[in-house]
């Protein structure tokens, strides 16, 4: 059975983290192998201390998840520091085949920041080694670092080094959800669902782990995402 290394930080609510990320993947039928960067003490009404685990400590996680398990993609959350974030990145570039998603988490919902100052320039060197970036709109603007449409700044992060980047539209308005997929050279791809009046935490990371769980099936991208996205979508009509 393949399996999905889950680099991420924890979340002691479960409503998002590691613990929203290894619940998807077993919906897919994954196993989940993980490489804890950060110990949150979390409600679900907000974060109220973080732990950092020491980057050195993060790659030895993920090289004994690699040596231990067929690991057939990796889905990279919370990442917290410049460190880890290198760390990450050199693990990675050992192993080029294999298919990463990241979901570039820079705060919680509750608007506390998760990522370090210094680290968002640190994110453009592993954007070179994953198959997608999955920001939100917000996530965008900020890594972006420019005014315009939120193609316009996806395809400032395909310059920047990405291969591929999945703007997430739940944070926009209208009556359809729509997420936009860029990819270098190719033209934009749109994947709608009807935008519910609801809210789940942890749906960034649904959606993540949904995709790397169907890459690591085979799928390619688009199914992914597509399949992805009809998941996350069902687990918000069930609230």
């Amino acid at each position: 059975m393949p399996h999905v290394l889950v680099v991420a930080g924890s979340d002691s609510s479960g409503g998002a983290g590691i613990v929203r990320d290894i619940e998807t993947l077993a919906a897919f039928g994954i196993k989940a192998s993980v490489a804890i960067t950060a110990v949150t003490v979390q409600t679900h009404h907000g974060v109220e201390h973080v732990d950092t685990v020491a980057p050195d400590r993060v790659a030895q996680q993920m090289r004994a998840a690699l040596s231990s398990n067929p690991i057939a993609a990796v889905k990279i959350g919370m990442l917290a520091t410049a460190g880890t974030i290198e760390v990450v990145a050199d693990v990675l570039s050992e192993h080029p085949k294999i298919p990463v998603v990241l979901d570039p988490v820079l705060a919680s919902t509750s608007g506390r920041i998760l990522l370090t100052p210094d680290a968002m320039g640190a994110l453009h060197r592993l954007f070179c080694a994953c198959t997608l970036v999955t920001p939100n709109l917000p996530e965008l603007s900020l890594l972006a670092g420019i005014t315009g449409s939120p193609t316009d700044q996806a395809r400032s992060l395909i310059a920047a080094g990405a291969k591929a980047v999945l703007v997430k539209g739940g944070h926009g308005s209208g009556a359809d959800a729509i997420d936009i997929l860029v990819q270098t050279g190719d033209a934009e791809q749109s994947f709608v669902c009807p935008r519910l009046n609801v809210s789940m935490r942890g749906t960034g990371c649904a959606l993540a782990s949904a995709i790397a769980a169907c890459l690591a099936f085979g799928d390619d991208l688009e199914v992914a995402i597509a399949t992805a996205k009809a998941f996350v979508h069902g687990k918000l009509t069930e609230i």
